[in-house]
């Protein structure tokens, strides 16, 4: 066995969804060893102290066992002692999200930073992985597909496998199971998506356009940075939507509808967002993974590392997701301005965009954006969304006063930080798109960062030949862009759970809050009809603006009566439409979106 730490991750019963775990310091000397687990994971800003699924934790000495000493929640020493030190530990795996781990007799997933305690002083240390191969005749097909580094493997993937320091270690996540795997080539560099879970789909379609977006990436950046493999672990299942970012590779959940069937023609609403998905997780292969924050190059994991500069790197990633897909071919130009009307919409939907600032909701979300709750829209700003439209301004603005674009500003961003891992420091952005353009850029973003001012989309957009329409929602699957009605809806300003009538969020300003309505009532009746099964979406959009009615509920187990009057529809919706321009508004218009 060599000098290096080793993890040894064996699958004794996948039924149990435990992974065990085994650690081995060949060289640990005679002094007391402290091993730490992360609190929360690289590309999710949440303290999640992962080192509450971990059970039966073991040492020994020499083959002696050794005590244990807890120090805090994620982190323990074992006792002093001569000779090899060894761990042993199961890891409780049965969170499905990209984010931890999973194992049941279907499928294992693990991330690192869920699995592998660092030892204190060996972070930088070399680490072998070895995967074992689950015993019985029902994991036969099983195989392994991680991009981390193989050093002997067997055909299904098995084996040992190195990563040159702790942070690679935990930066390669571990697909397992009977998947389906499919290859392709994007710049010259192996790609593949690997597809768990049972799904029919024109695959060759899938890949086929994954490698477009990729390519047209990897142009973006140089056709940097080099890599030996990159892969899209993709989880299908009924309903879920996400992913999380890694070094050279993503971990992917997405729904059956979202791929298409083979024969389907132009790309529909749910394959556009698949993509747009793919398209954003590959992105951060450059801003987040080596375009990051001074803070998050600092941080070892067991605290929050804040900057009010997330929405650079989640906003701007969100920017570039879908205009990658347009710059691919797959979308035209009037359906990606269907998307960005669609973006616009969600955020002057939210009347949080009228409290909480850009950088401050950037600052705050290891207490917000991933701990909502019922007041959420009212009190937190999305900075995906408000970032992405943040973003588009920032570009827009380049673009009309300069020879300079927000593409530039992230090659710079490559070249001066990503490429030599060096940190950005906080306004770093905003720094170098001053520095390219000559501009003086602070006004813009004090505006769209540091105010509650609204966006100036309308005149941006008017300058690049698209015509912003503020509307009323039109029905309830209308969540802006194009549409052929044009009779607006009521409104009640409440959002009920799918599929429920229970109240899910309130908005501040609403018929529905000055009607006495909080999140949790459960809607029986109103205007004196039992509201069942999809009858309350028609029944609501059936009210009559400035007509009060009864509306009946439960809160608790107590039956309430209030009276309800809904309002006419605000202009919370966006359409952006392409108008009919030539010259110069033309030609910025060519060069911004191909249209």
């Amino acid at each position: 066995m060599s000098a290096d730490p080793r993890f040894t991750v064996s699958l004794p019963d996948p039924t149990t969804h435990r992974f065990h775990v085994r650690l081995e310091l060949p060289d640990s000397g005679t002094d007391s060893q402290t091993f730490r687990l992360p609190a929360w994971i690289r590309g999710s800003y949440l303290v999640r102290d992962l080192a509450r699924h971990v059970v039966e934790v073991r040492a020994w000495r020499d083959g002696e066992p050794a005590a244990i000493e807890r120090l805090d929640k994620s982190t323990f020493r074992v006792a002093a002692g001569p000779g090899a030190l060894r761990l042993e530990y199961a890891v409780q795996a049965f969170d499905e999200s990209v984010r931890k781990a999973f194992l049941d007799s279907r499928r294992g997933f693990f991330n690192g930073s869920s699995l592998f305690y660092c030892p204190d002083g060996l972070r930088g240390s070399r680490f072998e992985l070895v995967i074992e191969r689950p015993a019985g005749e029902a994991y036969r097909q099983w195989r392994v597909a991680t991009s981390m580094s193989a050093a002997e493997i067997d055909a299904q993937g098995f084996g040992r496998y190195v990563a040159e320091n702790y942070e690679a270690l935990i930066d390669h996540p571990v697909e397992l199971g009977p998947f389906r795997r499919f290859d392709f080539e994007a710049d010259g560099v192996p790609h593949a998506l690997v597809v768990s879970g049972r799904v029919d789909a024109d695959f060759e379609r899938v890949t086929a356009d994954l490698s477009k977006i990729c390519s047209m990436q990897r142009t973006l950046f140089g056709g940097e940075p080099a890599l030996p493999q990159y892969l899209f672990l993709t989880n299908v299942v009924s309903a879920g939507y996400g992913g999380l970012e890694h070094r050279a590779s993503t971990a992917l959940i997405c729904s059956r509808a979202d791929f298409p069937k083979a024969g389907q023609g132009a790309a529909h609403k749910e394959y556009r967002n698949f993509l747009g998905l793919c398209s954003h997780e590959y992105f951060h292969l450059w801003n987040v993974k080596r375009i990051t924050a001074q803070s998050f190059l600092d941080s070892d994991l067991a605290r929050e590392a804040y900057t009010r500069d997330l929405w650079h790197y989640e906003g701007v990633t969100s920017y570039y997701d879908d205009l990658m897909v347009l710059r691919a071919g797959i979308l035209d130009a009037p359906t990606y301005l269907d998307v960005l009307a669609e973006q616009a919409t969600r955020l002057q939907r939210s009347p949080a965009r009228r409290r909480q600032t850009l950088a401050d909701a950037s600052f705050e979300t290891w207490i917000k954006y991933y701990q909502p709750d019922e007041n959420s829209p009212n009190a937190a700003t999305n900075y995906y969304v408000k970032g992405a439209l943040a973003a588009l301004c920032v570009d827009l603005h380049l673009r009309r006063d300069s020879k300079v674009t927000l593409d530039d500003v992230m090659r710079r961003l490559w070249e001066r930080h990503g490429r030599e891992g060096r940190g950005v420091p906080e306004g770093g952005l905003e720094s170098v798109a001053a520095e390219l353009s000559g501009l003086d850029l602070k006004p813009l973003f004090d505006q769209l960062l540091r105010s509650t001012e609204e966006l100036p989309l309308e005149s941006l957009l008017a300058d690049f030949g698209v015509k912003a329409e503020l509307r009323a929602c039109t029905s309830a699957i209308d969540d802006g862009g194009r549409t052929l009605a044009r009779n607006p809806l009521t409104w009640v300003g409440m959002r009920l759970r799918p599929g429920e009538t229970t109240v899910m969020h309130v908005l501040d300003d609403s018929p529905a809050l000055a009607a006495g309505l909080s999140p949790g009532d459960q809607l029986v009746a109103i205007d004196g009809l039992r509201l069942t099964g999809p009858q309350w979406t028609r029944r609501l959009e059936s009210l009559i603006p400035g007509v009060a009615v009864p509306v009946h509920y439960f809160r608790g187990d107590e039956l309430f009566s209030t009276t309800l009057v809904p309002s006419t529809a605000p202009l919370d919706t966006w359409t952006f439409a392409l108008a009919d321009v030539g010259g110069e508004t033309a030609e910025r218009r060519r060069r911004w979106i191909g249209a």
